[in-house]
């Protein structure tokens, strides 16, 4: 992703320079509420038009596409407010019935006991989403992305706003990365901070203009130990069919069956794929 600009009625919603996420590969961004973490979900993954800068597709075979389409069956957005957040008066039972019928996979009772059962949450089935741990949210909703035929990237979305250690969800995103999905992670500064990175703090009458920026990047090896019910590899081609329209944003240039990202003349590894997922209106 390159010259990234997203405007809105009165001032700029979105700038991003630059932006590169591979298959394999777990990059942070890190900003506060109102810095454009909605804008660069949808951007990204294709569903958002009237953009302007370049967001790319470059597959293994070196080709490159443009279109939002192609991004979008690729790319999975987890847990976007107001977007793809589930209905916090669902039950998880609820939610991974729905979600599991979405990815094409068993959806019944007994498929739907038997998948929470690996995620250790059976006794938790009947309880709304808004009581379940954050952790546990956060991996059950991501787990559910990476169930999707054909997605390559996953986007986690402010994971920290439902709060719990910064640590629960940056172990879930690199142990995703790990078995091959790239994963792009959305949160907080002071988020950022607490894993690590080395943020200035965003003080005086600029913080609410500061834009996001990328505050770590790894590339964990497949020693990393997935959480339960992430370690599923990423399935191969996507199908046609299973990716909704874009919201309303043109210009998505470059994220690579191996790139979210647009670095100038970077070539994507032969063995990287990107993730797909739609944020579900």
């Amino acid at each position: 992703m390159r010259d990234l600009q997203v405007l809105g009625r009165r001032s700029s919603i979105l700038q991003l320079e630059a932006l590169s996420i591979a298959t394999g590969e777990c990059v942070l961004v890190a900003g506060d509420p109102g810095q454009g973490h909605t804008a660069l979900a949808l951007a990204v993954t294709g569903r958002l038009s009237g953009l302007s800068g370049t967001v790319a597709l470059i597959r293994d075979d070196g080709s490159v596409s443009t279109d939002p389409a192609a991004l979008r069956r690729v790319t999975a957005v987890v847990d976007l407010p107001g977007i793809s957040e589930p209905d916090d008066v669902s039950t998880i039972g609820t939610v991974a019935a729905e979600e599991r019928a979405y990815a094409h996979r068993p959806s019944g009772r007994r498929a739907v006991r038997q998948w929470l059962a690996t995620q250790r949450l059976s006794s938790r089935r009947h309880e709304r989403v808004e009581d379940v741990p954050a952790a546990d949210r956060t991996r059950v909703l991501a787990s559910l992305a990476a169930e999707r035929r054909g997605v390559r990237f996953i986007v986690l979305c402010l994971p920290d706003r439902h709060g719990g250690e910064p640590a629960d969800w940056w172990a879930l995103a690199q142990a995703l990365a790990s078995v091959g999905f790239g994963v792009l992670v959305q949160c907080q500064r002071s988020s950022a901070r607490d894993l690590g990175a080395l943020l200035p703090p965003a003080q005086g009458p600029e913080a609410r203009r500061r834009p996001l920026v990328e505050a770590l990047r790894t590339t964990p090896g497949p020693a990393i130990p997935a959480p339960t019910a992430v370690a599923r590899a990423p399935d191969g081609a996507p199908d046609a069919d299973d990716a909704p329209d874009a919201p309303d944003v043109a210009d998505v240039a470059d994220l690579t069956d191996t790139v979210v990202d647009v670095p100038p003349a970077r070539a994507a590894p032969p063995d990287q794929h990107p993730v797909d997922e739609e944020t579900r209106p």
